[in-house]
């Protein structure tokens, strides 16, 4: 779940042209909410869903290493303000356009070319070359990067069966139905300073997960009931908001990532590229597509085989959008090896779950996992 911080907003360039060749371009399911329905001033990222249209915004922000403030007259008690234009809205506007250019000539429409190829972070691109590049330490390999199968690594069976025996077996694993949870919440900048109580709910058949944070102006949930997925918090331009596309797939990978036993069947077929590290642990990559064209890339460690880390990657007008989870404090629950503390990562925002308590085969009440009443605006 991802609380959702103010760097989400750069909605900075309400902007983006409609031209690129990519499947998040595909009609929006039906219901969801688009971007030109809700905001105003919207004048080329049009008829794209909502939650698309967030996400799009982390990438500008994570690109230019900007946040709202930087190009909008930020309030999120006021979503109004956000479209009013200015001289950087403008340029941003030429830039995009340019970058979809680039791409449309050389590359057949294929986002070969994004704001991060030039700018890596920073308002202006970097035109000198980096002395401490040339000649310093090597750099480390591309963690985003699409893997091959390496001759050289193990099969993606040998991977998974690994995993399945380390976290218990495959009868454990097959034996948790369910689960509750609860421990606390750290977000990121402003929603760092204070631990918010947090509870997990989730079943395996049907796969449901629901993650409430009780923040001090009220409870953040993140809501998928098998079918349907919202996200309901304070201060949002919408107060619940209806998930679809890949965002949607992606809130189903992330509740079969609670289960062992389903997270083979995340995508049809797996590649296990060439071993890398994480924190000095040596550790296998493993890489699928889902049927929804979602690229997965899972990594485990090679010395106890438990999942370290999972990285899903959604499309959107401008680019690739990750999402990262961290596993770590790996416990013993009714059998089986979990997660105690997840560290999850996207271009709006981080959030730390670190769990006390796991109640296994809890067997939630399905009003958890209802859609979400909308959140009352904190008093001013």
């Amino acid at each position: 779940m991802r609380t959702r911080v103010a760097v989400v907003g750069l909605l900075a360039c309400l902007l983006v042209s409609a031209v690129v060749k990519v499947k998040a371009q595909q009609p929006p399911a039906a219901g969801a909410l688009l971007s030109d329905q809700v905001f105003k001033n919207v004048q080329v990222m049009k008829g794209i869903p909502v939650d698309q249209f967030m996400a799009t915004m982390g990438f500008f922000s994570a690109s230019l290493g900007m946040s709202c403030e930087d190009c909008h007259m930020a309030d999120d008690r006021d979503w109004s303000g956000f479209a009013a234009d200015n001289a950087r809205k403008r340029r941003a506007r030429q830039m995009i356009q340019m970058m979809q250019k680039i791409n449309a000539d050389n590359f057949g429409g294929r986002q070969m070319v994004t704001c991060w190829s030039c700018h890596r972070g920073a308002d202006a691109p970097r035109t000198v070359p980096d002395f401490n590049v040339q000649y310093g330490p090597l750099q480390a390999p591309d963690p985003n990067a699409v893997v091959a199968q390496n001759p050289l690594s193990p099969m993606p069976d040998e991977v998974f069966n690994k995993y399945v025996q380390a976290v218990g077996g495959a009868q454990k694993a097959a034996a948790l139905t369910s689960f509750a949870a609860t421990g606390t919440n750290l977000g990121y900048g402003p929603e760092s300073t204070d631990q918010r109580r947090t509870e997990i709910y989730s079943t395996a058949m049907p796969l449901r997960r629901s993650v409430v944070v009780h923040t001090s102006n009220g409870d953040a949930t993140t809501t998928f009931n098998g079918t349907n997925a919202w996200y309901a918090a304070p201060l949002r331009p919408v107060d619940v908001l209806t998930l679809a596309g890949q965002e949607l797939a992606g809130a189903k990978i992330d509740a079969m990532l609670l289960y062992p036993a389903q997270v083979k069947s995340i995508a049809p077929r797996w590649r296990v590229g060439t071993a890398t590290t994480i924190d000095d642990r040596d550790v296998d990559v493993v890489q699928g597509n889902t049927a929804d064209g979602i690229m997965v890339s899972l990594f485990f460690d090679q010395k106890t085989g438990l999942l370290t880390r999972s990285v899903r990657y959604t499309d959107s007008p401008v680019g690739k959008l990750p999402v990262q989870t961290d596993y770590s404090d790996y416990r013993d629950v009714n059998g089986v090896k979990m997660p105690f503390k997840l560290l999850q990562t996207g271009l709006d925002g981080r959030d730390t779950f670190e769990l006390t308590q796991i109640r296994a085969n809890a067997n939630p009440e399905a009003s958890r996992f209802a859609k979400p009443a909308p959140v009352a605006p904190p008093k001013k």
